[in-house]
């Protein structure tokens, strides 16, 4: 006796018996940084023990480990500022990582 394979049709639903909707597309995490390193965006990095300070800088280098590199980098207390210059910053000591918004327009 042979098997005969059944036939397979295309599901609207999913095996957890949900309907399909539209795929949605994850970003990776390394291409997010690949991204700003590419366009020399400048990212804010909030610190892992240290929730009132935060490091921005000109991202110009990463590893497998998380390690940063920043240029024009600035250490942002509270209410004052600190320039760094080019730093190497542990990736132990990242929380979060987003892109600085732009420096406001002076008023005119």
């Amino acid at each position: 006796l042979a098997a005969t394979p059944l036939p397979s049709f295309p599901s609207p639903f999913t095996m957890s018996g949900r309907p399909q909707g539209p795929q949605k597309v994850m970003t990776q995490p390394i291409n997010m940084i690949f991204r700003w390193l590419q366009t020399h965006s400048r990212i804010d990095v909030w610190l892992f023990a240290n929730t009132k300070t935060k490091i921005q800088g000109v991202l110009s280098g990463f590893d497998e480990y998380m390690n940063l590199v920043l240029t024009h980098a600035q250490e942002i207390h509270e209410e004052r500022t600190e320039e760094l210059g080019t730093i190497l910053l542990k990736g132990d000591n990242i929380s979060l990582m987003r892109a600085a918004a732009p420096p406001a327009a002076p008023a005119s």
